[in-house]
């Protein structure tokens, strides 16, 4: 009598299951290089155009007005904000303080992991007024 002959269950295994796992990857990265990822492609400067997100008119803006569009641009604690309008302690906290009285932002004082944390966050007035 004939012996089975179970070769092919090697070639399942040895061959068949690593390919199955290769060849995605493969394919991936193809196109990957090619821009064209998951049906992604790269933007050109069109899209890029139509895209962008609508500005302020750029007429020239006071301080207060340069800390309310920062906060606007996602800054909520005092170090980013003095970091990106690159100005002195003394002037950002009365500038702070004016905002704060005119009731264009908020101060919210949490507990954080390091001691009490002080954030600021615009409110619907200080949109309005940075946008008009």
């Amino acid at each position: 009598m004939v012996e089975p002959n179970f070769s092919w269950i090697y070639l399942i295994i040895f061959l068949a299951i690593p390919l199955s796992r290769i060849i995605p990857r493969i394919l991936a990265k193809r196109r990957q290089t090619n821009g064209d990822y998951l049906g992604i492609k790269r933007p050109n400067q069109e899209n890029i155009d139509a895209v962008r997100i609508e500005e302020p008119p750029s007429r020239p803006q006071t301080k207060d007005m340069q800390v309310l569009g920062i906060m606007h641009q996602g800054a909520n604690t005092f170090e980013k904000i003095q970091r990106s309008v690159k100005m002195e302690n003394k002037e950002l906290d009365s500038i702070l303080q004016e905002l704060e009285n005119k009731d264009l932002i908020k101060v919210v004082q949490k507990q954080g992991m390091f001691g009490p944390k002080i954030e600021l966050y615009s409110t619907d007035k200080g949109f309005k007024e940075y946008y008009s």
